[in-house]
């Protein structure tokens, strides 16, 4: 028979153990997303722009994901919070590089706010996905996303990032040390947001130093209405850059304003812009719980110091998304493209091929876990 003392101390320690399981989480989540997606104009170099491709992708509505949250409350509203996150496309399996797309760990308060330190999305992206993202479903569609090249890349590495909210207010700022690596990353930047009832808007700002010590600035403001089963978002993005990049500033650069999700907007005068603007406009009814439909207007020009640098694009999109559950949906979205000026669309290979106008449409499907 147990004594008094040793019984005690087996329910101080389930307790104990029932406390911590209570106050802390480990959470596995993701996303898998596929699609059949066709588009026309996309012949090569050596064709010219006929040619339609029809392919598999591994995202349509969303990138595809897996990762960990995890959260412990360790008393007096204060938490500890890490999250890790791969990304990869489901057509192939094939992850994305860096492996971990966010990697992060920080401190959270109902005080002081949030700090974050780790590989993390930007204050841009922030901004424009929690104000006035495209869709109220999932802030942009992943197969066609001409404001996502406006970001700068959406994420940055070897980042400290603090939020706070205060009501309807709430703003971030972020860094970035650029720890001496051959592409550059410094980074700085901040947003203001404010929201209440169906209304938000928002403003905000940030930079990246190239290895040379050269920089692009890129600033966002914008705002969303909602209404009943009506939604409404405008946003401007704009990114300057200064004169004098090195070809591995260029190559840096590319990948910020890279074609494929614009409707292949590139060319070889996508490169010599040292100014590039967007506006956008949309709009989103449910017709009913499980029904969704979307349609969006992205007007984008981009100038030099040559007039070869001038170009000018016009994007439309529009999808439907059905839920069959809260956890799976089905969608089809429909596309156009057309470029104006020097620039042109780029062909399968991936360079340009001199047409000025594409079509595309994509059907899939996704679950989210």
């Amino acid at each position: 028979m147990q004594s008094r003392s040793a019984l005690a101390l087996g329910m101080f320690v389930a307790t104990l153990t029932a406390n911590a399981s209570a106050q802390s989480s480990v959470q596995l989540y993701g996303i898998v997303d596929a699609a059949i997606r066709h588009t026309n104009n996309e012949g090569t170099t050596a064709t010219g722009g006929s040619g339609n491709v029809t392919r598999l992708i591994g995202g349509g509505m969303s990138q595809s994901r897996w990762g960990i949250n995890v959260t412990e409350d360790m008393g007096g509203g204060l938490k500890a919070i890490a999250n890790l996150e791969n990304r990869f496309t489901t057509d192939n399996g094939t992850p994305l590089t860096p492996y971990f797309q966010q990697s992060w760990v920080g401190l959270q308060s109902s005080s002081f706010g949030r700090v974050t330190m780790g590989r993390q999305y930007n204050v841009l992206f922030d901004l424009v996905t929690s104000t006035y993202a495209s869709y109220p479903y999932s802030p942009y569609f992943e197969a066609y996303k001409p404001e996502i090249g406006f970001a700068l890349g959406a994420r940055a590495d070897n980042m400290v990032k603090y939020m706070a909210e205060f009501g309807s207010i709430r703003g971030a700022v972020q860094v970035s040390a650029g720890e001496k690596s051959p592409t550059g990353g410094k980074t700085a930047g901040g947003y203001l947001r404010w929201a209440s009832g169906g209304l938000a808007a928002g403003v905000g700002y940030q930079n990246y130093e190239f290895a040379s010590g050269k920089k692009i600035d890129a600033w966002t403001v914008g705002g969303s209405f909602r209404t009943g089963p009506w939604y409404f978002n405008t946003g401007y993005g704009q990114n300057k850059v200064d004169d004098g990049l090195t070809p591995t500033d260029r190559a840096v650069l590319s990948n910020f304003w890279g074609g494929g999700a614009n409707g292949g907007f590139g060319g070889p005068a996508f490169l010599a812009a040292n100014k590039r603007e967007i506006v956008k406009l949309g709009v989103g009814y449910q017709f009913t719980p499980q029904l969704n439909i979307g349609a969006h207007y992205f007007h984008a020009k981009q100038s030099g110091n040559a007039a070869s640098a001038d170009g000018k694009a016009n994007f439309f999109t529009m999808a439907a998304d059905y839920a069959f559950s809260k956890r799976t949906d089905a969608y089809v979205e429909l596309d156009m493209t057309r470029l104006k000026g020097q620039t042109s669309l780029n062909g399968a290979d991936g360079t340009a091929n001199g047409a000025r106008s594409r079509n595309g449409y994509t059907i899939g499907l996704r679950h989210r876990f």
